[in-house]
């Protein structure tokens, strides 16, 4: 049996909480930094502090995923753990901003880093099953479509998420702390708001998707439920061990990917700060011109979201004509010439054309990798191996956490060189999709 062919409205679904996973994400990605200079870190080691979250996922989406491929419940195989890291990701988003008001139970910046451990742990604990519950529920055809609309889903939130702060600054909140405080209003508030979206789409998620039973799931994936069952485990490292050719291949991409990508979200509201409104001078993380950079940080993170919100509609029918290979190759080298042009650009309205190409990018590193391996994974395995793909991500990341310090010690504490790199390494991204494998008829 095959797998049916699902409305456009039963895709939507199963993705909609990611909708609101990626209003809480753009928000941690767009204002840690700004939150952690503000209780006390110190440019040259906030690298370290974001090493929290790769680490976690590393850690954690392996074991959720080995863990989902096994769990049946009436809710489902991915639901429950997508619902119950939606809670604590909601609660850490809550108390994340407020830091300083938990001074009797740690230090500020302590607080405030567990509080982005917790919180990032939990993202990484809800997005995992959201990935590989498409991989169960919908069909090859609609596989493209599948991944593409999540893509979508997640850059429309991420728009939300990122502009979020800037948005309550024109409805009259103060962009800086107040005396005696360390936060900003706009912040914390949009840390309350992020967090209560996130609960509401995950739970829309939760009661309008009806994962396929244990024998369909059988059915449609050509499994024998009356074959003897194994006894024996299979380890980490031997699903490592036998993991098909083009994950390998697509981790290449992804070390490249987001490895840019992590140096991109740490160093560039300290990058612009210093060389648009500070004019080549560090300024102060309570500043008002350092306050203004953070939350033009929000609007090219929502800028690029918005132009790759756009670009994943388009990516099904641009894949269908050019090939899955040449989209993702070439949305990479124009992200990586987009990252490489904020090192000339002293005026904040052309950081957003420079930006745009970081959209592309996004849209296709959200959406392509994913198409592209998810079809060559054993059904059974789908959420395991998802997981472990998981690596590609959070290895990059804490790569770059670990060598960000001595980069921009390097480069004379100068931020927007890490930028330079950044696209570098996502030009290197764009070329090495070149040696990636496809199934026959997929190139």
């Amino acid at each position: 049996m095959e797998k049916p062919k699902l409305s456009f409205w039963q895709i939507w679904n199963l993705s909609f909480g990611f909708l609101g996973v990626q209003i809480g994400y753009s928000l941690q990605n767009g204002n840690t930094s700004r939150i952690l200079e503000a209780l006390g870190a110190d440019v040259h080691s906030i690298g370290y502090f974001w090493l929290a979250a790769p680490l976690a996922g590393l850690i954690v989406q392996p074991i959720i995923g080995l863990s989902s491929d096994k769990t049946w419940t009436k809710l489902g195989r991915r639901i429950p753990f997508i619902f119950f890291g939606a809670i604590v990701s909601a609660l850490a988003m809550f108390f994340m901003p407020n830091a300083e008001y938990f001074t009797y139970l740690l230090p500020p910046l302590v607080f405030g880093a567990v509080m982005l451990l917790l919180m990032d742990t939990s993202f990484n604990v809800t997005m995992q099953p959201f990935r590989a519950l498409v991989g169960d529920m919908v069909n090859d055809e609609q596989r493209n479509l599948g991944y593409s609309l999540q893509s979508a889903l997640i850059n429309f939130g991420a728009v939300f998420g990122s502009l979020l702060p800037w948005i309550l600054v024109k409805i009259g909140m103060s962009n800086v702390p107040a005396a005696g405080e360390k936060v900003a209003e706009s912040v914390i508030w949009s840390f309350y708001i992020g967090g209560t979206i996130l609960l509401g789409t995950v739970l829309w998620t939760v009661f309008r998707t009806k994962e396929y039973a244990p024998k369909e799931h059988a059915e449609y994936n050509k499994i024998d439920l009356n074959a003897p069952e194994k006894t024996e485990k299979t380890s980490i490292f031997k699903l490592i061990g036998n993991a098909p050719k083009i994950f390998w291949q697509l981790g290449i991409v992804q070390f490249f990917s987001w490895f840019a990508l992590f140096l991109m979200w740490v160093y560039t509201t300290r990058a612009i700060a210093n060389q648009v409104w500070g004019h080549g001078v560090a300024l102060d993380a309570k500043s008002i011109g350092f306050n203004e950079a953070g939350d033009w940080t929000g609007v090219m993170f929502a800028f690029y979201s918005g132009v790759a919100a756009l670009f994943s509609l388009l990516i099904p029918s641009i894949a269908k004509s050019i090939g899955r290979k040449k989209t993702y190759s070439f949305s990479l080298v124009l992200g990586g010439l987009g990252l490489i042009s904020m090192f000339v650009v002293e005026d904040k309205n052309m950081l957003l054309l420079s930006i745009s190409g970081v959209g592309l990018a996004w849209a296709a590193i959200l959406a392509m990798p994913y198409a592209m391996l998810s079809g060559s994974l054993p059904a059974d395995k789908m959420g395991v191996y998802m997981g472990l793909f998981n690596a590609t991500i959070t290895i990059p990341q804490i790569a770059a956490g670990v060598l960000g310090s001595t980069l921009i010690a390097f480069f004379g504490g100068n931020p927007m060189a890490i930028i330079v790199i950044a696209g570098a390494s996502m030009l290197i991204a764009g070329t090495a999709v070149f040696f990636v494998k496809e199934k026959e008829g997929n190139d």
